[in-house]
Protein backbone atom coordinates (compact mmCIF):
# COMPACT_ATOMS: atom_id res chain seq x y z
CA UNK A 1 0.00 0.00 0.00
CA UNK A 2 1.39 3.98 -0.48
CA UNK A 3 1.05 4.28 3.19
CA UNK A 4 1.50 0.43 5.59
CA UNK A 5 4.88 0.22 2.85
CA UNK A 6 6.44 3.04 3.99
CA UNK A 7 6.67 1.96 7.66
CA UNK A 8 10.38 2.26 9.00
CA UNK A 9 11.68 3.12 5.40
CA UNK A 10 12.20 7.03 5.34
CA UNK A 11 15.43 7.93 7.79
CA UNK A 12 16.94 4.75 8.21
CA UNK A 13 20.11 5.30 7.78
CA UNK A 14 22.14 4.80 10.56
CA UNK A 15 21.70 7.30 12.82
CA UNK A 16 17.95 6.73 13.00
CA UNK A 17 16.58 6.20 16.11
CA UNK A 18 13.19 4.97 16.34
CA UNK A 19 10.74 7.16 18.42
CA UNK A 20 13.47 9.89 18.57
CA UNK A 21 14.97 13.25 17.19
CA UNK A 22 17.87 12.86 14.68
CA UNK A 23 20.08 16.04 14.10
CA UNK A 24 19.90 17.52 11.02
CA UNK A 25 22.49 16.05 8.12
CA UNK A 26 24.90 19.18 8.87
CA UNK A 27 25.23 18.20 12.74
CA UNK A 28 27.22 15.56 11.78
CA UNK A 29 29.89 17.31 9.94
CA UNK A 30 29.79 21.11 12.04
CA UNK A 31 29.71 20.29 15.69
CA UNK A 32 28.06 23.41 18.12
CA UNK A 33 30.61 26.68 17.09
CA UNK A 34 31.75 28.85 19.76
CA UNK A 35 30.71 31.25 18.03
CA UNK A 36 27.81 34.12 19.31
CA UNK A 37 24.39 33.00 18.98
CA UNK A 38 22.29 33.25 15.84
CA UNK A 39 19.33 33.60 16.35
CA UNK A 40 19.19 34.97 20.06
CA UNK A 41 19.54 38.38 21.13
CA UNK A 42 19.32 39.45 24.53
CA UNK A 43 18.07 36.22 26.46
CA UNK A 44 15.97 35.78 30.04
CA UNK A 45 18.51 33.88 32.26
CA UNK A 46 16.94 30.76 34.04
CA UNK A 47 17.79 32.45 37.87
CA UNK A 48 19.89 29.53 39.95
CA UNK A 49 17.03 28.94 42.62
CA UNK A 50 14.47 28.57 39.70
CA UNK A 51 16.82 25.96 37.56
CA UNK A 52 17.05 24.04 40.99
CA UNK A 53 12.71 24.02 41.42
CA UNK A 54 12.96 22.51 37.85
CA UNK A 55 15.27 19.99 38.52
CA UNK A 56 12.94 18.75 41.40
CA UNK A 57 10.39 18.48 38.91
CA UNK A 58 11.56 16.58 36.34
CA UNK A 59 15.65 15.19 37.45
CA UNK A 60 16.72 15.90 33.81
CA UNK A 61 17.57 19.68 33.33
CA UNK A 62 20.31 20.75 31.02
CA UNK A 63 22.44 23.71 31.20
CA UNK A 64 25.81 22.84 29.35
CA UNK A 65 25.82 25.05 26.06
CA UNK A 66 26.63 22.42 23.74
CA UNK A 67 23.96 19.81 25.30
CA UNK A 68 21.59 23.12 24.70
CA UNK A 69 22.63 23.45 20.73
CA UNK A 70 22.04 19.90 20.32
CA UNK A 71 19.03 20.02 22.02
CA UNK A 72 17.55 23.14 20.26
CA UNK A 73 18.62 22.82 16.75
CA UNK A 74 16.36 22.05 14.23
CA UNK A 75 15.47 21.74 9.92
CA UNK A 76 15.49 25.24 9.25
CA UNK A 77 18.15 26.07 6.92
CA UNK A 78 18.46 29.85 9.06
CA UNK A 79 19.58 27.54 11.50
CA UNK A 80 21.65 25.46 8.99
CA UNK A 81 23.18 28.79 7.83
CA UNK A 82 24.34 30.23 11.26
CA UNK A 83 25.48 26.46 12.12
CA UNK A 84 27.97 26.44 9.01
CA UNK A 85 28.81 29.65 10.13
CA UNK A 86 29.87 28.30 13.92
CA UNK A 87 27.35 30.52 15.21
CA UNK A 88 24.51 27.82 16.76
CA UNK A 89 20.80 29.21 16.65
CA UNK A 90 20.07 28.95 20.18
CA UNK A 91 22.40 27.90 22.70
CA UNK A 92 21.23 29.80 25.58
CA UNK A 93 18.55 28.39 27.61
CA UNK A 94 17.88 25.47 29.76
CA UNK A 95 16.37 22.25 28.46
CA UNK A 96 13.64 20.80 30.57
CA UNK A 97 12.35 17.14 29.56
CA UNK A 98 8.76 15.68 31.35
CA UNK A 99 7.41 12.82 31.11
CA UNK A 100 3.79 13.29 32.10
CA UNK A 101 1.05 16.03 32.02
CA UNK A 102 1.57 16.95 35.30
CA UNK A 103 5.45 17.67 35.03
CA UNK A 104 3.93 20.11 32.25
CA UNK A 105 2.03 21.47 34.43
CA UNK A 106 4.32 22.18 37.43
CA UNK A 107 7.13 23.62 35.01
CA UNK A 108 4.22 25.60 33.57
CA UNK A 109 3.29 27.42 36.97
CA UNK A 110 7.23 28.15 38.06
CA UNK A 111 7.84 30.17 34.71
CA UNK A 112 4.73 31.87 35.22
CA UNK A 113 5.54 32.95 38.63
CA UNK A 114 8.73 33.84 37.60
CA UNK A 115 7.78 35.64 34.13
CA UNK A 116 10.77 33.31 32.39
CA UNK A 117 9.55 32.65 28.51
CA UNK A 118 9.09 28.81 28.01
CA UNK A 119 9.25 26.83 24.45
CA UNK A 120 7.59 23.79 23.71
CA UNK A 121 9.52 20.97 21.69
CA UNK A 122 9.86 17.83 20.83
CA UNK A 123 11.02 16.56 17.67
CA UNK A 124 12.42 19.77 16.19
CA UNK A 125 11.85 18.79 12.66
CA UNK A 126 10.30 22.18 11.73
CA UNK A 127 11.53 24.13 9.32
CA UNK A 128 10.52 27.72 10.37
CA UNK A 129 12.17 27.88 13.81
CA UNK A 130 8.99 27.87 15.58
CA UNK A 131 10.56 25.67 18.30
CA UNK A 132 14.01 28.19 18.85
CA UNK A 133 13.97 30.07 22.36
CA UNK A 134 15.05 33.43 21.01
CA UNK A 135 14.90 35.03 24.37
CA UNK A 136 16.41 32.00 26.02
CA UNK A 137 14.79 30.85 29.64
CA UNK A 138 12.96 27.43 29.14
CA UNK A 139 12.93 24.78 26.42
CA UNK A 140 9.90 21.95 27.70
CA UNK A 141 10.90 19.16 25.78
CA UNK A 142 7.90 16.50 25.83
CA UNK A 143 9.46 14.12 23.91
CA UNK A 144 8.73 11.74 27.14
CA UNK A 145 5.17 11.96 26.90
CA UNK A 146 5.80 8.98 25.19
CA UNK A 147 2.87 6.53 25.63
CA UNK A 148 -0.55 5.27 23.09
CA UNK A 149 -2.98 5.60 26.33
CA UNK A 150 -5.43 3.42 24.21
CA UNK A 151 -7.34 2.74 21.16
CA UNK A 152 -10.86 2.67 20.33
CA UNK A 153 -10.97 0.05 17.92
CA UNK A 154 -14.69 0.48 17.64
CA UNK A 155 -14.69 4.27 16.87
CA UNK A 156 -11.48 4.08 15.19
CA UNK A 157 -10.07 6.88 17.71
CA UNK A 158 -6.62 6.34 19.76
CA UNK A 159 -5.26 8.35 22.80
CA UNK A 160 -2.06 9.33 22.68
CA UNK A 161 0.68 11.34 24.24
CA UNK A 162 1.96 14.41 22.25
CA UNK A 163 5.64 13.40 22.43
CA UNK A 164 5.15 10.05 20.44
CA UNK A 165 6.73 9.58 17.52
CA UNK A 166 4.87 9.30 13.99
CA UNK A 167 6.42 6.00 12.72
CA UNK A 168 5.91 4.45 16.47
CA UNK A 169 2.40 5.00 15.75
CA UNK A 170 2.29 3.64 12.94
CA UNK A 171 3.97 0.57 13.53
CA UNK A 172 1.64 0.32 16.60
CA UNK A 173 -1.60 1.12 14.89
CA UNK A 174 -0.95 -1.48 12.18
CA UNK A 175 0.74 -4.48 13.91
CA UNK A 176 -1.90 -4.33 16.28
CA UNK A 177 -4.93 -3.23 15.15
CA UNK A 178 -4.90 -3.42 11.19
CA UNK A 179 -5.22 0.80 11.39
CA UNK A 180 -3.61 3.50 10.72
CA UNK A 181 -3.80 7.95 10.72
CA UNK A 182 -3.25 7.61 7.09
CA UNK A 183 -0.86 11.02 8.41
CA UNK A 184 2.20 11.06 6.28
CA UNK A 185 4.18 13.61 6.42
CA UNK A 186 7.80 14.26 4.62
CA UNK A 187 9.02 14.24 8.63
CA UNK A 188 7.03 11.48 10.28
CA UNK A 189 9.67 9.21 11.52
CA UNK A 190 11.37 12.38 12.77
CA UNK A 191 8.33 14.27 13.84
CA UNK A 192 5.39 14.11 16.89
CA UNK A 193 1.96 13.93 17.65
CA UNK A 194 2.00 17.52 19.73
CA UNK A 195 4.23 19.08 16.46
CA UNK A 196 1.66 17.80 13.98
CA UNK A 197 -1.14 19.78 15.79
CA UNK A 198 1.01 22.61 17.02
CA UNK A 199 2.34 23.49 13.41
CA UNK A 200 -1.15 22.71 11.70
CA UNK A 201 0.72 19.78 9.61
CA UNK A 202 -0.07 17.72 6.71
CA UNK A 203 0.24 14.04 5.06
CA UNK A 204 1.36 13.30 1.45
CA UNK A 205 -2.05 11.63 1.40
CA UNK A 206 -4.25 14.25 3.02
CA UNK A 207 -6.45 14.58 0.17
CA UNK A 208 -7.54 11.10 1.21
CA UNK A 209 -7.21 11.06 4.92
CA UNK A 210 -7.29 15.12 6.10
CA UNK A 211 -5.06 17.57 7.42
CA UNK A 212 -4.34 16.85 11.04
CA UNK A 213 -7.22 18.97 12.06
CA UNK A 214 -9.78 16.95 10.15
CA UNK A 215 -7.90 14.15 12.62
CA UNK A 216 -7.95 15.71 15.99
CA UNK A 217 -11.14 14.43 18.12
CA UNK A 218 -9.50 16.10 20.95
CA UNK A 219 -6.95 17.42 23.14
CA UNK A 220 -5.08 17.56 26.40
CA UNK A 221 -3.90 21.22 27.06
CA UNK A 222 -1.85 22.90 29.88
CA UNK A 223 -2.71 26.40 29.36
CA UNK A 224 -0.24 29.34 30.44
CA UNK A 225 -1.63 29.79 34.06
CA UNK A 226 -0.64 25.56 34.72
CA UNK A 227 -4.25 24.56 34.51
CA UNK A 228 -5.15 21.08 32.32
CA UNK A 229 -7.56 21.29 30.09
CA UNK A 230 -9.77 18.43 28.09
CA UNK A 231 -11.06 19.98 24.68
CA UNK A 232 -13.34 18.42 22.30
CA UNK A 233 -13.61 14.68 22.59
CA UNK A 234 -17.27 14.16 20.39
CA UNK A 235 -17.77 13.30 16.42
CA UNK A 236 -19.28 16.47 15.81
CA UNK A 237 -20.64 19.33 18.34
CA UNK A 238 -22.76 22.62 18.80
CA UNK A 239 -22.09 23.65 22.30
CA UNK A 240 -20.07 27.03 21.34
CA UNK A 241 -16.70 27.60 19.26
CA UNK A 242 -14.70 24.41 18.73
CA UNK A 243 -12.03 25.28 21.10
CA UNK A 244 -9.92 22.62 19.56
CA UNK A 245 -9.30 24.68 16.33
CA UNK A 246 -7.97 27.36 18.64
CA UNK A 247 -4.61 25.37 19.73
CA UNK A 248 -4.29 23.33 16.19
CA UNK A 249 -1.39 25.69 14.65
CA UNK A 250 -1.14 27.86 17.67
CA UNK A 251 2.98 26.36 17.77
CA UNK A 252 2.85 26.53 21.26
CA UNK A 253 1.74 30.19 21.83
CA UNK A 254 -1.49 29.73 23.81
CA UNK A 255 -0.50 26.32 25.58
CA UNK A 256 1.57 23.31 25.92
CA UNK A 257 -0.36 20.18 23.89
CA UNK A 258 -0.02 16.86 26.28
CA UNK A 259 -2.23 14.44 24.64
CA UNK A 260 -5.05 14.16 21.57
CA UNK A 261 -7.03 11.79 20.58
CA UNK A 262 -7.29 11.88 16.32
CA UNK A 263 -9.06 9.42 14.01
CA UNK A 264 -7.61 6.48 12.48
CA UNK A 265 -8.52 4.65 9.06
CA UNK A 266 -8.68 0.85 8.16
CA UNK A 267 -5.08 -0.09 6.61
CA UNK A 268 -6.16 -0.15 2.95
CA UNK A 269 -6.36 -3.69 0.94
CA UNK A 270 -5.63 -2.12 -2.90
CA UNK A 271 -4.05 0.52 -4.48
CA UNK A 272 -3.65 2.02 -8.05
CA UNK A 273 -1.85 4.78 -9.63
CA UNK A 274 -1.98 6.80 -12.94
CA UNK A 275 0.13 9.47 -14.29
CA UNK A 276 -0.44 12.08 -17.08
CA UNK A 277 1.82 14.46 -18.89
CA UNK A 278 0.79 18.24 -19.85
CA UNK A 279 2.27 20.84 -21.90
CA UNK A 280 1.27 23.58 -19.43
CA UNK A 281 1.47 23.73 -15.64
CA UNK A 282 -1.88 25.66 -16.04
CA UNK A 283 -3.42 22.88 -18.04
CA UNK A 284 -2.70 20.50 -15.04
CA UNK A 285 -3.87 22.52 -12.69
CA UNK A 286 -7.18 22.13 -14.54
CA UNK A 287 -6.70 18.52 -14.31
CA UNK A 288 -6.57 18.56 -10.89
CA UNK A 289 -9.56 20.83 -9.93
CA UNK A 290 -11.65 18.21 -12.41
CA UNK A 291 -10.76 15.75 -10.59
CA UNK A 292 -11.25 16.97 -7.05
CA UNK A 293 -14.70 18.99 -8.74
CA UNK A 294 -16.47 15.78 -9.77
CA UNK A 295 -16.37 14.08 -6.72
CA UNK A 296 -13.00 12.13 -6.61
CA UNK A 297 -11.02 12.67 -3.80
CA UNK A 298 -7.49 10.34 -5.10
CA UNK A 299 -4.74 9.89 -1.99
CA UNK A 300 -2.32 11.25 -3.95
CA UNK A 301 -2.78 14.32 -6.66
CA UNK A 302 0.54 15.59 -7.21
CA UNK A 303 1.36 17.78 -10.34
CA UNK A 304 5.26 18.86 -11.09
CA UNK A 305 6.14 21.73 -13.32
CA UNK A 306 8.50 21.00 -15.70
CA UNK A 307 11.99 21.72 -13.85
CA UNK A 308 10.47 19.24 -10.97
CA UNK A 309 9.17 17.24 -13.01
CA UNK A 310 12.49 16.94 -15.03
CA UNK A 311 14.54 16.43 -11.70
CA UNK A 312 11.63 13.75 -9.93
CA UNK A 313 10.90 11.79 -13.16
CA UNK A 314 13.78 12.17 -15.52
CA UNK A 315 10.50 14.05 -17.62
CA UNK A 316 11.19 17.52 -18.03
CA UNK A 317 9.61 17.57 -21.81
CA UNK A 318 6.29 18.00 -19.50
CA UNK A 319 4.27 18.63 -16.50
CA UNK A 320 3.65 15.41 -14.74
CA UNK A 321 0.54 14.70 -12.46
CA UNK A 322 0.70 11.26 -10.54
CA UNK A 323 -2.83 10.22 -9.19
CA UNK A 324 -2.90 7.18 -6.55
CA UNK A 325 -5.07 6.03 -4.60
CA UNK A 326 -5.70 2.99 -1.63
CA UNK A 327 -8.74 1.61 0.01
CA UNK A 328 -11.06 -0.71 -1.19
CA UNK A 329 -11.04 -1.84 -4.51
CA UNK A 330 -14.21 -0.61 -6.20
CA UNK A 331 -13.70 2.73 -4.38
CA UNK A 332 -10.42 2.95 -5.64
CA UNK A 333 -11.51 1.76 -9.35
CA UNK A 334 -13.85 4.45 -9.53
CA UNK A 335 -11.81 7.05 -7.95
CA UNK A 336 -9.18 6.37 -10.78
CA UNK A 337 -11.74 6.02 -13.44
CA UNK A 338 -12.64 9.81 -12.91
CA UNK A 339 -9.46 10.32 -12.20
CA UNK A 340 -8.54 9.09 -15.95
CA UNK A 341 -11.29 10.57 -17.43
CA UNK A 342 -10.75 14.02 -16.56
CA UNK A 343 -6.52 14.15 -16.94
CA UNK A 344 -7.45 12.44 -20.82
CA UNK A 345 -9.02 15.24 -22.12
CA UNK A 346 -6.09 17.65 -20.96
CA UNK A 347 -3.10 15.63 -21.40
CA UNK A 348 -1.12 12.46 -22.44
CA UNK A 349 -1.21 9.24 -20.29
CA UNK A 350 2.11 8.10 -19.28
CA UNK A 351 3.09 5.09 -17.12
CA UNK A 352 1.73 5.55 -13.81
CA UNK A 353 3.16 2.28 -12.62
CA UNK A 354 7.30 3.84 -13.38
CA UNK A 355 6.03 7.75 -11.91
CA UNK A 356 4.16 5.57 -8.61
CA UNK A 357 7.80 3.87 -8.40
CA UNK A 358 10.21 6.96 -8.64
CA UNK A 359 8.03 8.88 -6.43
CA UNK A 360 8.26 6.29 -4.10
CA UNK A 361 11.64 6.24 -3.97
CA UNK A 362 12.37 9.83 -3.52
CA UNK A 363 9.02 11.16 -1.31
CA UNK A 364 10.20 11.35 1.97
CA UNK A 365 13.50 14.02 0.69
CA UNK A 366 13.04 16.78 2.72
CA UNK A 367 13.47 19.83 0.62
CA UNK A 368 14.61 20.18 -2.47
CA UNK A 369 18.56 19.60 -2.61
CA UNK A 370 21.48 20.71 -5.50
CA UNK A 371 20.68 18.12 -8.19
CA UNK A 372 20.66 19.18 -11.35
CA UNK A 373 22.19 22.39 -10.42
CA UNK A 374 25.82 23.67 -10.59
CA UNK A 375 26.29 24.41 -6.82
CA UNK A 376 29.31 25.72 -4.61
CA UNK A 377 29.64 26.07 -0.89
CA UNK A 378 26.86 28.80 -1.16
CA UNK A 379 24.26 27.31 -1.74
CA UNK A 380 20.95 27.44 -0.07
CA UNK A 381 18.01 25.94 -0.76
CA UNK A 382 13.97 25.95 0.70
CA UNK A 383 10.45 25.16 0.44
CA UNK A 384 7.38 27.59 0.45
CA UNK A 385 3.78 26.22 0.34
CA UNK A 386 0.67 27.96 0.20
CA UNK A 387 -2.77 27.51 -0.48
CA UNK A 388 -4.83 29.49 -2.51
CA UNK A 389 -8.10 29.02 -4.64
CA UNK A 390 -8.47 27.51 -8.10
CA UNK A 391 -8.77 30.83 -9.91
CA UNK A 392 -6.15 32.04 -8.40
CA UNK A 393 -3.42 29.20 -8.46
CA UNK A 394 -2.03 29.70 -12.44
CA UNK A 395 -1.50 33.35 -11.81
CA UNK A 396 0.45 32.76 -8.52
CA UNK A 397 2.46 29.95 -9.31
CA UNK A 398 4.07 32.32 -12.29
CA UNK A 399 4.24 35.69 -10.15
CA UNK A 400 6.25 33.90 -7.23
CA UNK A 401 8.40 31.92 -9.87
CA UNK A 402 9.38 35.44 -11.49
CA UNK A 403 9.48 36.98 -7.84
CA UNK A 404 11.83 34.21 -6.63
CA UNK A 405 14.17 34.17 -9.50
CA UNK A 406 14.38 38.02 -9.65
CA UNK A 407 16.56 37.80 -7.05
CA UNK A 408 20.10 38.00 -7.39
CA UNK A 409 21.68 34.87 -6.43
CA UNK A 410 18.68 32.69 -7.58
CA UNK A 411 19.60 29.86 -9.35
CA UNK A 412 16.22 29.00 -9.94
CA UNK A 413 12.61 28.46 -8.66
CA UNK A 414 9.88 25.51 -9.05
CA UNK A 415 7.20 23.98 -7.84
CA UNK A 416 4.53 21.27 -7.75
CA UNK A 417 1.05 21.33 -6.34
CA UNK A 418 1.03 18.50 -3.24
CA UNK A 419 -2.21 18.84 -1.55
CA UNK A 420 -6.03 19.12 -3.51
CA UNK A 421 -9.31 20.32 -2.53
CA UNK A 422 -12.27 20.81 -3.54
CA UNK A 423 -12.08 24.91 -4.09
CA UNK A 424 -8.34 25.02 -4.12
CA UNK A 425 -4.75 23.36 -3.63
CA UNK A 426 -1.50 23.72 -2.00
CA UNK A 427 1.01 24.96 -4.21
CA UNK A 428 4.87 23.80 -2.75
CA UNK A 429 7.66 25.98 -4.09
CA UNK A 430 11.34 25.21 -3.93
CA UNK A 431 13.83 28.32 -3.96
CA UNK A 432 17.51 27.97 -4.85
CA UNK A 433 20.04 30.11 -4.40
CA UNK A 434 23.61 30.02 -5.20
CA UNK A 435 25.96 33.38 -3.47
CA UNK A 436 28.67 33.94 -1.44
CA UNK A 437 29.01 32.05 1.79
CA UNK A 438 28.80 35.22 4.02
CA UNK A 439 25.81 36.10 1.96
CA UNK A 440 23.51 33.27 2.43
CA UNK A 441 21.48 34.84 5.04
CA UNK A 442 20.77 37.56 2.91
CA UNK A 443 19.89 35.82 -0.36
CA UNK A 444 17.57 33.67 1.73
CA UNK A 445 15.50 36.59 3.36
CA UNK A 446 15.33 38.28 0.02
CA UNK A 447 14.14 35.24 -1.58
CA UNK A 448 11.54 34.92 0.95
CA UNK A 449 10.31 38.56 0.79
CA UNK A 450 9.68 38.15 -2.64
CA UNK A 451 7.81 35.13 -2.15
CA UNK A 452 5.94 36.66 0.57
CA UNK A 453 4.80 39.87 -1.64
CA UNK A 454 3.66 37.87 -4.31
CA UNK A 455 1.31 35.80 -2.06
CA UNK A 456 -0.15 38.51 0.30
CA UNK A 457 -0.92 40.29 -2.88
CA UNK A 458 -2.69 37.38 -4.84
CA UNK A 459 -4.05 36.61 -0.76
CA UNK A 460 -2.95 33.71 -0.27
CA UNK A 461 -2.36 31.69 2.52
CA UNK A 462 1.56 31.82 3.58
CA UNK A 463 1.87 28.42 4.40
CA UNK A 464 -0.29 25.51 4.36
CA UNK A 465 1.48 23.15 6.40
CA UNK A 466 4.65 24.15 7.81
CA UNK A 467 3.51 27.20 9.81
CA UNK A 468 4.80 30.60 10.91
CA UNK A 469 7.33 30.50 13.48
CA UNK A 470 10.31 32.46 13.16
CA UNK A 471 10.23 32.34 9.27
CA UNK A 472 7.15 33.80 8.28
CA UNK A 473 6.25 35.65 11.62
CA UNK A 474 6.63 39.41 9.92
CA UNK A 475 4.49 38.41 7.45
CA UNK A 476 1.51 37.34 9.36
CA UNK A 477 -0.45 40.82 10.22
CA UNK A 478 -0.55 42.01 6.11
CA UNK A 479 -1.20 37.95 5.85
CA UNK A 480 -4.40 37.92 8.28
CA UNK A 481 -5.50 41.46 8.07
CA UNK A 482 -7.50 42.73 10.62
CA UNK A 483 -7.97 39.10 11.82
CA UNK A 484 -4.49 39.15 13.21
CA UNK A 485 -5.68 41.88 15.92
CA UNK A 486 -8.48 38.69 17.36
CA UNK A 487 -5.06 36.37 17.54
CA UNK A 488 -3.42 39.17 19.43
CA UNK A 489 -6.15 39.44 21.79
CA UNK A 490 -6.64 35.49 22.34
CA UNK A 491 -3.21 35.33 23.33
CA UNK A 492 -2.97 38.38 25.88
CA UNK A 493 -6.27 37.12 27.34
CA UNK A 494 -4.52 33.22 27.81
CA UNK A 495 -1.35 34.46 28.47
CA UNK A 496 -0.82 37.60 29.64
CA UNK A 497 2.51 37.65 30.56
CA UNK A 498 3.73 36.51 27.12
CA UNK A 499 5.76 33.76 28.49
CA UNK A 500 4.42 30.74 25.81
CA UNK A 501 6.68 30.44 22.85
CA UNK A 502 7.55 34.54 22.79
CA UNK A 503 8.26 35.98 19.17
CA UNK A 504 6.70 33.21 17.21
CA UNK A 505 3.53 33.90 14.78
CA UNK A 506 4.69 37.02 14.47
CA UNK A 507 2.81 38.33 18.20
CA UNK A 508 4.62 41.24 20.07
CA UNK A 509 6.84 39.79 23.01
CA UNK A 510 7.28 41.64 26.25
CA UNK A 511 11.03 39.91 26.18
CA UNK A 512 11.85 41.66 22.74
CA UNK A 513 12.01 41.66 18.70
CA UNK A 514 12.58 38.63 17.49
CA UNK A 515 15.73 38.16 16.03
CA UNK A 516 14.64 37.06 12.45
Amino acid sequence: MISADAVGRPFNRGDYVVGAPTPPRFARRHEPGPGPAFLQGPTVEVPPAVVERLRRVSGDVATARDEVVRSTRDWWAATMIGETEGRPATPDAVVVRVRSAEQVRDVVRICAEAAIPITPSAGRSNVTGAALPVFGGVVLDVCGLDRIRHVDATAQVVDVEAGVFGDVLEKALQSLHGLTTGHWPSSYALSTVGGWIACRGAGQLSTRYGKIEDLVVGLDVVLPDGRLVELGGHPRAAIGPDLRQLLVGSEGTLGVITAARLRLHRLPDHCASLAYGFESFDAGLEACRQILQRGATPAVVRLYDKLESGVQFARGDCNVLLVADEGEQRLVDATLAVSSSACAELGTALDGEAVMARWLDSRFLVGKSAEGFESGPGFVSDTCEIAASWSALPRIYADVVTAIEAVPGTLAASAHQSHAYADGACLYFSLRGDVEPTARAAWYRAAWAAANGALIEHRAAISHHHGVGLLRGGYLGDSLGAGFSVLGALKGALDPKGIMNPGKLGLPSPFGIPPW
